[in-house]
């Protein structure tokens, strides 16, 4: 027997802040979490929808190790992107916070400290890498090297992006620090686990007993895990960009993202109803459904409800309608790649289009399999559905109601209905049933389907009864007609609330009426006699194909691009041609020696200099400039030993006197890295 429930907490995966938001995010997580609370909004339930922006981890560093800036600065600017992106589409969410927050901190801290004095976490010693030189261990991400499948160059620690294979750091070939440039080493350090393997029967028996309506995909995947048997997995990392570990000897470590995130739909909830959160996380009566994308299933269902069941007090999560992954032109979304079609950006070169984009990335939405958006079918959609359907018959019907009845809404003459006047009133009445039948299974494209088969109906039923045939013969009859279409109108802007909110309101605005009740769908009457409506204009236009070139012609510039690179990243990894052979007196006039870098810094207006101060071994330090600025941060190099040329003729740029030459070598990913030594030598020590 299924649950009654008293609300429903619905919640996003919470969007990376290392970047902004793209069409396969929408179509996964956003459009359909959006579309079922306005759902259950518009039948008068009690929910509450919770966003937020995922700000700690590896690749939020990276960033900003890239950009010569801090973390929070890069989740500050991609926070305000994302939150303004989301409004201007109309994801209406209740609150949309961030995990940067001072009450996700406390929560997370808090919960992860119940979790530790309740001895639901054990701690292990384990072997990573660490950097020698950077002086610190090394999240995947920070370590790249050569993959053992595809032999890719430039994989991760964690995954090869070229081949897809998951991958441990211990297999990669020839790893690298991508901080300093430095092989690893293995060391020991200490982290703090979450024991899923006890957890095995728990899950089991609440996931594949309990919970067999799941979509396949996920209940799949969760079987597949736990065929596998579960193993203890690391709540804690050796970080600096995160929540720190609140319990004695965890210095240097912060909470694992995918332990920290999750958190923040509790936190993001406390910090929007500070006097009740508790209601909406620990009452059975409160539904949680998480709305995510296939490569979240994991932690949703897995890693996340084992830490809310070993904690003791919350509800668990009672659907987790997860969506498989939308391609682009029939190539894989890779935001490494910049292929991907950018929310902010579609928002400003296509304005006014958000409906037209929730239509699309609905009917095409990956429900149950792995989809594609092209732009040539956004096109298509638009201007065959909702131009020439749905606008289409509300243009005809408003239009014609203005020049026969003057805008007023004609009686319906029911003592003379026909068998089609019947039909489309029965057609009309059902439409509530097959909508909410699917979405409460949560399957929103054919929701949506549905609605827009009752514009079908509308142009069908106006196009084979032909009232401007009947003016001057019958009027009546053109008085039931038009009747019949304004009311199947009406209906339309119930059907498809939750689906088109811009549309919808532009709707309700012609038709002169306020936002008609849910239970009323299907309603026959829901527009009265003499009903004055408002001024009809068109609710959709084409989209010519000078504007679908323009995006085309945008990809193909990405694609070429990244091939560019791609083929400038082979042609670096060459090995270069020998130089022409030199003999031993020639070679031996260079005098190569070993300094430390005592000072460096940026040149004044130039973007590409870098001063250096050495300690040569001699009473007065040198001076050397470098163009490796763009490749290095100067406070990186402070400290280190570099090879240079002593004996190259000074010579003065930009007004200094440079004194030599830094050696440097290109690394894998084309940056200019100073040569050093592996061990500290004595300044002045010569290369021989």
């Amino acid at each position: 027997m299924t649950k009654k429930f008293s609300r429903t907490l619905v919640t996003t995966a919470l969007p990376y802040a290392n970047g902004g938001i793209h069409i396969g995010h929408l179509a996964g997580v956003y459009i359909p979490a959006d579309i079922y609370v306005r759902y259950l909004r518009a039948r008068h339930q009690d929910v509450l929808f919770i966003g937020g922006s995922d700000e700690h981890g590896v690749p939020i560093t990276l960033l900003a190790k890239k950009e010569h800036t801090t973390p929070q600065h890069i989740v500050d600017r991609y926070h305000k992107l994302i939150k303004e992106s989301f409004e201007e589409f109309g994801i209406d969410f209740d609150i949309y916070s961030r995990t940067t927050s001072d009450i996700h901190r406390q929560m997370a801290s808090d919960f992860f400290r119940h979790l530790y004095n309740a001895g639901k976490l054990t701690e292990q010693t384990t072997q990573q890498y660490y950097d020698p030189e950077a002086k610190q261990f090394l999240a995947d991400r920070y370590i790249t090297g050569e993959c053992p499948h595809c032999h890719n160059l430039n994989a991760y620690g964690d995954q090869c992006e070229k081949c897809g294979k998951d991958l441990d750091p211990t297999q990669l070939i020839n790893p690298k620090s991508t901080i300093s440039g430095a092989q690893p080493v293995l060391k020991e350090t200490k982290n703090w686990y979450l024991p899923l393997n006890e957890y095995q029967s728990f899950l089991e028996q609440w996931i594949l007993e309990q919970h067999t309506e799941w979509r396949p995909n996920v209940y799949g995947q969760c079987k597949s895990w736990l065929n596998m048997q579960l193993q203890p997995r690391a709540m804690t990392r050796d970080l600096d960009w995160g929540i720190p570990v609140p319990v004695e000897g965890a210095e240097g470590k912060v909470l694992y993202v995918w332990f920290d995130a999750p958190i923040g739909y509790i936190s993001n909830t406390k910090e929007l109803r500070p006097d009740d959160w508790e209601t909406w996380w620990k009452d059975d009566s409160t539904r949680l459904v998480h709305f995510i994308g296939k490569d979240n299933i994991v932690f949703h269902c897995i890693v996340f409800p084992t830490m809310l069941h070993a904690h003791g007090d919350y509800i668990l999560p009672d659907a987790v309608p997860a969506n498989e992954f939308l391609n682009l032109e029939n190539d894989k979304i890779s935001t490494s790649r910049n292929w991907a079609v950018w929310l902010h950006e579609y928002l400003r070169e296509l304005p006014g289009k958000q409906d037209t984009l929730r239509y699309v990335l609905t009917a095409n939405a990956p429900e149950t399999k792995d989809n594609n958006f092209t732009w040539h079918d956004f096109q298509d959609r638009h201007n065959n559905e909702l131009v020439a359907v749905y606008g289409n018959f509300v243009n005809r019907a408003l239009q014609l109601t203005k020049k026969y009845f003057q805008g007023k809404v004609p009686p319906l003459h029911a003592d003379t209905l026909t068998d089609s006047d019947q039909q489309a009133l029965q057609e009309m009445s059902t439409v509530k049933e097959r909508i909410e039948e699917l979405m409460d299974q949560f399957k929103l494209r054919e929701a949506q389907f549905e609605a827009m088969s009752l514009a079908r109906l509308g142009n069908r039923y106006i196009t084979e009864n032909e009232p401007w045939k009947h003016w001057k013969t019958d009027p009546q009859r053109v008085e039931t007609i038009l009747n019949i279409c304004l009311q199947i109108t009406a209906n339309l802007s119930i059907a498809f609330r939750p689906f088109l909110p811009f549309s919808t309101k532009h709707l309700l605005e012609m038709l002169a009426i306020d936002t008609p009740d849910w239970q009323r769908l299907g309603d026959s009457n829901l527009l009265p006699e003499g009903h004055q409506l408002g001024e009809p204009a068109l609710l959709f236009e084409k989209i010519d194909d000078d504007t679908i070139q323009l995006q085309l012609d945008k990809l193909a510039a990405i694609r070429k691009e990244h091939e560019q690179k791609a083929a400038q990243t082979a042609e670096a990894n060459e090995p270069k041609p020998i130089a022409p052979v030199v003999d031993f007196d020639t070679f031996a006039k260079i005098d190569i020696r070993v300094a430390t870098v005592k000072e460096c810094c940026k040149v004044e207006k130039s973007n590409k200099l870098l001063h250096f101060t050495l300690d040569d071994g001699t009473p007065q330090p040198r001076t050397i400039l470098s163009g490796i600025a763009k490749h290095c941060r100067p406070e990186d190099l402070i400290g280190k030993q570099v090879l240079f040329v002593a004996n190259l003729a000074p010579r003065k740029i930009m007004g200094i006197e440079s004194q030599g030459m830094i050696l440097s070598a290109e690394s894998a990913d084309g940056r200019l890295v100073p040569l050093t030594t592996t061990d500290n030598v004595a300044p002045g020590s010569q290369v021989g």
